[in-house]
This record gives C-alpha cells, structure tokens and sequence, in this order.
C-alpha cells in the first residue's frame, strides 16, 4: 500500500496547534497576553490503514527531514529514502505520524492499526471483491459475527439476490438481509387462435329390389339385399292372394296390379358441405394458464350397478364446442414459447347409438396439443389436415348381374366420398391495457335495448379516496416480501353443470349453454 499526501498546514503566530493522536501533542504559542484560551485544533484528512505485522509504504512529494508517530508500540515509521517512508504495525490501535519536509511543510496522518486478518475476514475480503466483480453497481455489505455472514444492500433482481447469496455462502452461514427494487408488471400476451374447417361429402346409391305377389300363379322376389328388400307372404286359405311388406320404399316405389309384379328403387344422390370458422382470443399473464370455451355440455347416461344387483342410469354431462388452453412464457431472447392445445368438437348424431332408450350421440373432435416458439406477432400453422376418403360398395346376383345392360336391374351399388381440410394458425402478441378513461370497445347491436329503470350508471360511485385506493408500493422491498408476493393466489372455484365444484385455471373463460337431453 501507497500513500501519497502533499498537505502543507502553514502555522500563524495568532493560533496555537494542538493535535491529538495516540495522545500525541504538538502545539506552536504565540498567542497574546489578552488571549490565553484560544485554541485552534486541527487534525488530517489522511489515513492509513495497516494490520499487525504487516507493512505501508508512504510516498512523499518533497523530500523527508525528519519523521514523528505518536505511540510507538502501536506502529513504527522507518524512512528508507528520502521520499519514502515505511510504517510497520506492531499492535492494534490508532496514532499519529507526521513528517516534515526540507523546505518547512508537514503532513499529517491518522494511522489505525487493525488485529491481524482471521481467516474469515480473508474470506470476507475474497467475497467482497467477487460481489463488486459479478454484481457491479449494486450496493451490497458484508459483517460477520460469531461466524455468522449477515449480508445487506440494495439488488435489482431476484437473480441478483440468489447469486449474492450463493457468493457470500462460500465463506459461511448466511443470513439474507437484502432488499430488492419491486420488478414491473409483468406483461400481458393475447393469443389469437383461428380454426378454419371445410368437410364436403358425396355419395351416390343405385339398387332395385323386384317383387312378385302372383305374377304367373308365382310368388317370389329379387334382390342384392343392399337397401332393404320387400317380404313376400303367400295368403292363407280363403284369402284374395298374397301380400307383400315394405319395410323401406327407398326413393321409388312401383307396383302394378294386374301383372302382380312391383319394385322398390334406390336412385339418390346426395352432396353435402361444412363450414366451421372459429377465432378465440384469450389473454394471459406471462407464465401463467388460461383457457377458453365456446361451446356447451350435453347429458349423456351412465349405468351404474345398486346394491339389489340392479342397474341405475344416471346423467352425466360432457364438454364440446371451440376449447383453447395455453401458458406463455417469455424467454431471455424476446420470443414467446407457447404451450397450447386447442379443440374443436361437435356433437354427431349420424353416429349415435341407443342405450336403454335413450339416444347417445357421438363426438368429433379435431384437436392439437404442441409446444412453439414465436415472435410477437408472428404466426405458425401448428396442425394440418388433408383428408379425401372414398367408399365403393357393390352387391349384385351371379351370372344375371353379368348380363350386358339387363345385369343393371340385379346390381345393387353405394359410393361415398369425404373431403375434409382443417387448418389451426396461432398468432401471440404482447399487449397493454386500455388507458383510464379511454373508449370501451362495443358491439354493434341491430336492435336497441330497453332503457335502464335507473339514470344513475350502473359503475356509479365510482370516487376514490384514502380508503378505497390502494397504496402505492415502495421501490425496496425485502427479499422474502417480494417471493411472497409472486405466490399465486387462491383458486378460483365454480360450481360445474353436475351440482359440484371444480377449480378451475386463471384466466379462463366459457360462453355457451348446456342442451336439452334429447
């Protein structure tokens, strides 16, 4: 260690210096005889700080004449050359050194002699100098005491908190006395979900089914059995004749009478198309779940065994509709990562099935479940579906069915073809709110509402004061507050369309109703 000091105290005849070091006395009188008592005490702003058994060396401007310190067996000053002048420590404790240049001039300084360094204060000094290198402009304090690390100041961050802690723990027991400045809202990211889903079908059916009642004394019918063939019984005695049952006439029905001869002819041909269009948007916190439904719950029975060895039916409800659920996370990088699953389902009634008299209907359902990472604003297609099926049956009756153009009555055929194409684009963008007193968005409705019963609004009193406003946070909070603060809160419990309760995720949403049972 280097000291340099160039402080020339100049002494005037009308003062009398007194120093007070180590009890150490240095003092120039010529004072008047009218005034004994005035005393001018001045000291140096000049410190030196040395351990026991260790060494300063102090660098002097002008060259040294002659060198004085106040209690020897505190420290002792030894010039090794004209401009330096080496100052040992022998015992802990604080004193004086003054040194006086050729040309009239002294310096003066406050000497303290520290105990020797324990292996703590080493270690203590080893942390300080990693806390300035990896947190550099943070205020941060260390003290030990009975081998305890209390450590103090001021961090920006939480991961500024965690290393200071983990640096100050490599030389003991710490104790977290830091404060941390309050972080920003964190963000708010809405989430723009499109579903566009187009299903075409065709199908085409052609089949005829040839009966007789009596047709030359015979009584008989002719059929592929693809579309539900009539039943021929013949009478019983006393009867006019036969009769024949039609179960489904199909499209086309022809029978005559005098021949005793009929048809039922299956000739149809059907095209269909399906168009779903669903864009919810959902906003969420960073890091945190939300959800969304538009849809509703439809009933659907379940049997259940008693204890007579009976069956009970009870009533259950199952979801459908457009469902999203999604977390945001913002990375170190700016980008989004978004964990999302989104579901489109529908209620199928061509696929129902009957069960103790009731009609259970089925579901469609097309969902994704993925992970992504985006930019703000920025759009990925996260599920696809190209699908075209095509079905081709055909019935017809060996050899009659092979005979050029009249093998068309004894063939039987049913062709069906599906197209479907779905597409799922997500769009995360990072949003704020609308500013106090800023327009609501509205809807525009076609037909005007009824006026309200009351001229106060319905968001009246709506005036602030001491009471109801909340206090604005300091800019520090300690460590512990802060963590205790980012705690999610309870959560929110809603009573679901069975009678119960269920919990649901923060921030969701639901619009839609629950069908009647059919």
């Amino acid at each position: 260690m280097r000291a340099k000091a160039g402080i020339q105290i100049a002494c005037c005849s009308a003062f009398l210096l007194f120093l007070c070091a180590g009890q150490m006395l240095h003092a120039q009188a010529s004072l008047p005889a009218s005034q004994p008592g005035d005393v001018s005490v001045q000291d140096s702003a000049n410190e030196l700080s040395v351990a026991v058994g260790k060494t300063v060396l102090v660098d002097c401007a002008q060259p040294a004449a002659r060198v004085a310190i106040g209690l020897g067996e505190v420290a002792e000053a030894t010039a090794i050359s004209p401009t330096e002048i080496m100052v040992n420590g022998k015992s802990a404790g604080q004193t004086t050194l003054i040194i006086w240049d050729n040309k009239g001039g002294r310096q003066f300084f406050n000497v303290t002699v520290r105990a020797a360094a324990s292996g703590l204060d080493n270690s203590l000094d080893a942390v300080r100098r990693e806390l300035r290198t990896e947190l550099p402009g943070q205020t941060l304090k260390l003290s030990s005491e009975n081998n305890v690390i209390y450590l103090r100041g001021t961090v920006k961050d939480l991961t500024s908190s965690g290393r200071a802690v983990q640096i100050a723990s490599t030389a003991g027991k710490v104790v977290n006395l830091l404060n941390v400045e309050v972080p920003k809202a964190d963000p708010q990211i809405l989430l723009k979900v499109r579903f566009a889903s187009v299903d075409r079908n065709k199908s085409k059916q052609l089949g005829i089914n040839i009966f007789s009642t009596g047709l030359g004394n015979t009584l008989g019918a002719l059929s592929t059995g693809q579309f539900s063939p009539p039943s021929v019984t013949a009478g019983t005695s006393g009867s006019s004749g036969a009769t024949a049952s039609v179960s489904n006439e199909l499209n086309l029905f022809a029978f005559f009478p005098g021949l005793n001869l009929g048809a039922t002819i299956q000739a149809l041909q059907t095209s269909g198309v399906v168009e779903v269009l669903a864009e919810p948007n959902v906003l969420a916190a960073n890091g945190k779940q939300a959800s969304f439904l538009a849809g509703g719950e439809y009933p659907f029975p379940v049997a259940q065994g008693t204890t007579g060895g009976g069956v009970a039916i009870t009533i259950m409800f199952k979801e459908y509709g457009v469902r999203l659920n999604f977390i945001p996370t913002i990375t170190p990088r700016g980008t989004i990562r978004l964990q999302v699953a989104p579901e489109v389902s529908s209620l199928d009634f061509t696929n129902a099935i009957q069960i103790s008299g009731f009609e259970i209907p089925a579901i469609t359902t097309r969902k994704v479940k993925t992970e992504v990472e985006l930019a703000d604003h920025q759009s990925f297609v996260i599920g696809g579906l190209l699908d075209n099926r095509e079905t081709e049956t055909l019935q017809r009756i060996p050899f009659l069915g092979d005979i050029p153009i009249l093998g068309k009555f004894f063939q039987s055929m049913s062709r069906n073809r599906t197209n479907t194409e779905l597409i799922v684009i997500v769009t995360p963008e990072i949003v704020a709110p609308m500013q106090a007193g800023a327009p609501w968005p509205e809807l525009s409705y076609p037909t005007k509402f009824l006026p309200a019963n009351s001229a106060t609004p319905m968001n009246n009193p709506d005036a602030k004061t001491a009471e109801n406003t909340p206090a604005i946070s300091p800019a520090v909070l300690p460590v512990e507050k802060l963590i205790d603060s980012m705690k999610p809160g309870i959560p929110l419990v809603i009573e679901d369309a069975t009678g119960g309760f269920g919990t649901s995720s923060s921030g969701s949403t639901s619009s839609g109703g629950t069908p009647a049972p059919q």
